[in-house]
């Protein structure tokens, strides 16, 4: 999940300041979930996704299977 919560980030264009301030956590704890230290709660999974423009699928299912619709 670490690895595609960053890519998903970068890809929609944003910083890390900017997710944080969006979703009104600390830029520490955007860093925490990138880096697999912590997890989002459900309710920031589905603000990220918005925010990403991704489903939950995206974040948590292999590439393989997310993309097989």
């Amino acid at each position: 999940m670490k690895m595609k919560l960053n890519a998903l980030r970068v890809n929609a264009g944003l910083t890390q300041s900017d997710v944080a301030t969006e979703l009104g956590i600390s830029k520490n704890t955007l860093i925490k979930w990138e880096s697999y230290k912590s997890f989002p709660s459900v309710i920031q999974i589905m603000k990220m996704c918005d925010l990403y423009g991704c489903k939950v699928d995206d974040i948590f299912l292999p590439d393989v299977l997310a993309k097989s619709e």
